[in-house]
């Protein structure tokens, strides 16, 4: 069992929404006036993702919701990753933004993007709220990074720990023990 010993602020919920408003301005402009569906990776990127939507200024932005799982076989190093609910829009013709709160290995999303890109979407990118690059065991390029972090696990803002402290309005380090 983990148990969380301490919460150490590491990013602030002013931070947090400066930093929203500016990915929200620049997604704006790579994508005014063009067919934009803005995905959802449920469950973490809940809270990040309504509050960049919010700031995205397009009148063709549309939204859907996908979640994913992804695990090792135990014996091997290949990854399974399972589609647990998918996208209801046609994605055929038109830009797509995965909106996820952490990449770190980066193997569920690069699986995701290339089903993705082989429905014909016009464009997939993606925009995470934290980049653990220290992580990375896929080379994927995410395109409008919120705040890179070198170590540590965080909570908050829609980051849990066993489905715990999503609701927090700023990002913390949690300090955490073993038992």
């Amino acid at each position: 069992m983990i148990e969380v010993k301490d919460l150490i602020p590491k990013y602030s919920e002013e931070l947090i929404q400066n930093r929203i408003r500016e990915l929200g301005e620049q997604i704006s402009k790579d994508y005014k006036n063009e067919d934009l569906i803005c995905v959802c990776v449920l469950k973490g990127a809940v809270t990040f993702f309504t509050d960049l939507v919010r700031n995205i200024d397009n009148k063709n932005l549309m939204i859907d919701f996908l979640r994913a799982s992804s695990y090792g076989s135990g014996i091997s190093s290949s990854t399974v990753v399972k589609i647990l609910k998918d996208t209801e829009l046609d994605v055929s013709g038109k830009h797509v933004l995965f909106v996820e709160d952490v990449i770190d290995s980066g193997i569920t999303m690069h699986h995701i993007m290339q089903m993705f890109k082989d429905r014909n979407a016009k464009s997939v990118k993606l925009c995470a709220l934290i980049d653990k690059k220290e992580r990375r065991e896929v080379d994927i390029k995410i395109d409008y990074p919120g705040f890179v972090l070198d170590k540590g696990f965080i909570v908050g803002y829609g980051l849990d720990l066993a489905d715990r402290y999503r609701q927090l309005t700023a990002i913390y380090e949690a300090v955490v023990e073993e038992h």
